[in-house]
């Protein structure tokens, strides 16, 4: 199964992966972060509440997307919340998005070409690790919020994670980003592995537009 950073890269990926989406310097650093803090969750390496991001067991995972994250958190003395930890990721999204990125080359899912990346593979599926097959994200995500497919629980992480960034107004036209608003409402209230992480972002961009700028990571 790919990492949700894997999976953040892949979303925004444009004219058949000729080349990545631009989309606000900041906006790619917290959803990165937040999708490491949400892997680790996924993996029982830490959990959340309204007050503190808690560490469950810090045994490393071999993994060079999570693991760095998951470090800083088992060496940090004092209880943080799940906001002091998206704005530490957010830190590390530059080398986050470079680890992500080489993952899908390895993995053969994308190539590298004179600083464009395309699809290795034409079709909606890519392999993953297992050897199993998985549908491409943007098609997932198109289909849970345009067609009303059930989502799975991965699914309506990085919905919630991609609409706390802001990214689905750059990923989708907007008559159709009108039609999926309802639909973004109600997955986001199914949300339970990242609850606390989305409304730390979420925290984040509504303080950095009440004081007129963009928030900036402490």
């Amino acid at each position: 199964m790919l990492r949700f950073a894997e999976e953040i890269m892949l979303l925004l990926l444009e004219n058949e992966g000729e080349k990545f989406l631009r989309v606000p310097d900041l906006a790619l650093r917290y959803a990165l972060a937040g999708g490491v803090l949400m892997d680790l969750a996924m993996e029982d390496r830490i959990d959340t509440d309204l007050e503190r991001l808690i560490l469950v067991d810090a045994t490393p995972l071999g993994d060079d997307i999570l693991d760095p994250v998951l470090g800083d958190i088992a060496k940090a003395g004092a209880k943080r919340d799940a906001r002091y930890w998206v704005e530490r990721a957010a830190e590390r999204a530059y080398e986050t998005r470079e680890a992500a990125i080489e993952r899908l080359i390895a993995r053969g899912i994308l190539e590298r070409r004179e600083d464009r990346f395309l699809w290795v593979l034409r079709s909606r599926r890519y392999p993953v690790a297992d050897g199993t097959a998985e549908v491409e994200v943007k098609l997932r995500i198109l289909e849970v919020l345009l067609e009303e497919v059930v989502p799975t629980p991965r699914d309506v992480a990085i919905i919630c994670l991609a609409d706390a960034c802001g990214l689905f107004t750059e990923l989708l036209p907007g008559p159709e980003y009108r039609q999926a608003l309802p639909r973004i409402e109600l997955v986001r209230g199914m949300d339970l592995i990242g609850r606390e992480v989305v409304a730390a972002i979420t925290d984040i961009w509504r303080v950095g537009r009440t004081l007129g700028s963009e928030p900036r990571p402490r």
